[in-house]
């Protein structure tokens, strides 16, 4: 039953149209293996392809049928075959094993090889296709003094129809033109495939450029929020704590939080550190640093002074980790705004979860809801800069979500943002 099937197979009606061939197909069969051939063709080095190449190609033009099929110019009486054409077929056909690594040598020893061969009457080569090669690959491949090499060419080539009008060459002016022509289209041909690889070269240069300008900029957005953050609590804590030197307990637990907080900073800038260096291996694989917990952002707040209640509502769904950065950072963005712009004034932070959804909402109390604290006292407000917003704005948009900030009715501030669980709306 075996045997049948195979024989229905081989027997089988090719498939209509747009009808994608099963696997047992033959037709099938034989172009997976031509792609698994090219694949493997096109991963070997350019100088082992080349060197095997070049090696065929003699083999073909001394092998019947092909051995005497090629290009003749100026029509000149043939002689019989002599060493002398084997050789000059040979410097036709194996210099083509370094047209990619000096291909203007290439071309100029199978171009004098092609004209020797030519003026003296050998017999028509298929190794005389190797001059349409080296002109194909000087085009391609060479790098420097193109035009050099491509005036050199020229003038060969004038000398070449010279010598063949002086051998007696039946052909004219006209049919020399237009065998530059032929030659020149297979240069032209060169030149236009080194020309889409520089611009496709061109166009990953700056892919690649892009690439790290955004990753410098999103990496910038970090540095400012961990540093901002991390150091405008440590110093309103530090602050504080020059006012509970009479409480020792207080002061004790007042230098842990700073210490805490000075941890947290480290831990986030190593990574940061990590993904700067670039190193391979050695640097973190996720390059997004993990979000931390939104109750333990107010905690820290709340123990440097800062009246801050948290209010949530909802079950909180599965979310990205993009999407769950930016929601600590619009909390932690807010909380270290409302320290150093509204210190001891009520700060109110609200989750809302819903499906799809969760909405995050940090709103200061204005002037006249609070007094100052102990930590006000400690200097000022320090400006960050306008970063922070406008950061917190691309964020949050980025992944398809809105985002609102500004004074509130009470003379407050207010800080808004919907952002979608799965990272993108």
């Amino acid at each position: 039953m075996e045997d049948q099937a195979a024989r229905d197979r081989m027997g089988a009606a090719p498939p209509a149209p747009g009808v994608i061939a099963p696997r047992g197909y033959p037709r099938a069969d034989a172009l997976a293996r031509i792609r698994r051939l090219a694949r493997w063709w096109g991963s070997r080095p350019a100088t082992t392809r080349d060197r095997e190449s070049a090696l065929v190609f003699t083999v073909l033009s001394f092998a019947a049928p092909l051995s005497g099929i090629g290009g003749q110019f100026g029509d000149l009486p043939t002689h019989q075959a002599s060493v002398a054409s084997v050789l000059l077929t040979l410097g036709q056909t194996l210099p083509l094993a370094v047209r990619t690594q000096w291909p203007a040598v290439c071309l100029a020893v199978a171009g004098t090889s092609f004209a020797v061969h030519e003026s003296l009457g050998c017999p028509p080569t298929f190794g005389s296709v190797g001059l349409y090669i080296a002109l194909y690959s000087a085009g391609a491949h060479q790098g420097h003094l193109r035009r050099a090499v491509a005036s050199a060419a020229t003038v060969g080539y004038a000398v070449f129809c010279v010598v063949l009008h002086a051998l007696g060459s039946p052909d004219d002016l006209g049919d020399f033109l237009l065998y530059y022509a032929v030659l020149a289209v297979m240069w032209g041909l060169g030149v236009l495939v080194r020309e889409r690889r520089e611009h496709e070269a061109e166009r990953r240069r700056l892919s690649a450029q892009a690439i790290i300008a955004e990753e410098r900029s999103r990496l910038a957005k970090e540095l400012h929020d961990v540093v901002t953050h991390h150091v405008t609590a440590m110093v309103v804590q530090a602050g504080a704590a020059k006012y509970l030197t009479e409480t020792p307990e207080r002061l004790d637990e007042a230098l842990d939080s700073i210490s805490g907080t000075g941890r947290r900073a480290l831990a986030e800038l190593r990574f940061l550190l990590g993904v700067l260096e670039a190193t391979g291996e050695s640097g973190p694989r996720d390059r997004t640093p993990m979000p931390g917990r939104v109750p333990d952002l107010v905690e820290q707040i709340r123990a440097g002074g800062q009246p801050v209640e948290l209010a949530e509502e909802g079950e909180q769904p599965d979310m990205t980790v993009a999407a769950r950065l930016t929601a600590y950072r619009v909390v932690q963005e807010s909380l270290t705004n409302a320290v150093k712009h509204a210190a001891g004034r009520r700060t109110r932070v609200r989750l809302a979860h819903r499906p799809g959804w969760t909405d995050v909402e940090v709103t200061t109390a204005g002037a006249a809801d609070s007094a100052p604290v102990a930590a006000s006292r400690g200097g000022g407000p320090h400006a960050s800069g306008g970063r922070g917003l406008a950061g917190l704005r691309e964020r949050v948009e980025m992944l398809g979500g809105e985002f609102t900030a500004g004074p509130a009715p009470d003379g407050g501030f207010r800080v808004s943002a919907c952002i979608p669980v799965g990272g993108v709306a």
